[in-house]
């Protein structure tokens, strides 16, 4: 149980489903609520397999390309502690790639954005896939395995369940309380990241 909901609180506050809901209201708000229930339906489902897929085939990668997870570890450390600051600072959109003019595009088009750019890298992007191979190599008896696909999976339905009552969370929070709580949990990704930095680097300076 303490493995499921640490990783919950790490997967949660890396993913942050919250700073996407704005994005969601904007590509939807023309929509039928069914087609909107469908998207995030859809958008939840694409975060969990992506995340899936990462945990289970991420180790493969890193033995392919021989990196250690030591290396690995501080590469997320720095990518999860960047992504909080965009967070802090309030230039996530820009951070996630929404600034960019091909994925411009692609909302304004608004063609199967529940996989791109909603899944991702909106959602499941570089910190929450190098925290979950970090995690597969860390924890390898049966019991973990099965409290971290717990998490992956209950991440999947929280994203979906906030996609579904997004236009109730905007009304209820408004622009503010949105952006107030995102600049929280943005703290709260930069302890993460800089923990997982100063882990790896105590175990170098070990060997």
């Amino acid at each position: 149980m303490e493995l499921f909901l640490f990783s919950f609180a790490a997967l949660f506050s890396v993913i942050n489903p919250l700073g996407t809901v704005p994005v969601f209201v904007g590509l939807t708000q023309e929509e039928e609520k069914s087609e909107r229930n469908k998207t995030a339906l859809l958008t939840g489902i694409n975060v969990t397999v992506i995340l899936l897929v990462a945990f289970f085939i991420g180790n493969y990668v890193l033995r392919f390309f021989n990196i250690s997870l030591t290396s690995l570890r501080i590469a997320g450390g720095l990518i999860i502690a960047s992504s909080g600051f965009a967070l802090l600072t309030g230039s996530f959109a820009k951070h996630k790639g929404m600034k960019n003019k091909r994925v411009q595009q692609d909302l304004s088009k608004r063609e199967r954005f529940s996989l791109t750019p909603l899944a991702i890298p909106m959602l499941a992007g570089p910190g929450s896939i190098s925290l979950l191979i970090a995690y597969r190599q860390q924890h390898t008896s049966m019991q973990e395995i099965i409290a971290i696909l717990t998490a992956i999976f209950s991440i999947g339905l929280v994203t979906f369940l906030i996609l579904r009552t997004s236009f109730f969370i905007v009304k209820f929070m408004g622009a503010s309380g949105l952006n107030a709580v995102s600049r929280i949990i943005g703290f709260i990704v930069i302890a993460i990241g800089i923990e997982y930095i100063s882990v790896s680097v105590v175990e170098v300076l070990k060997l």
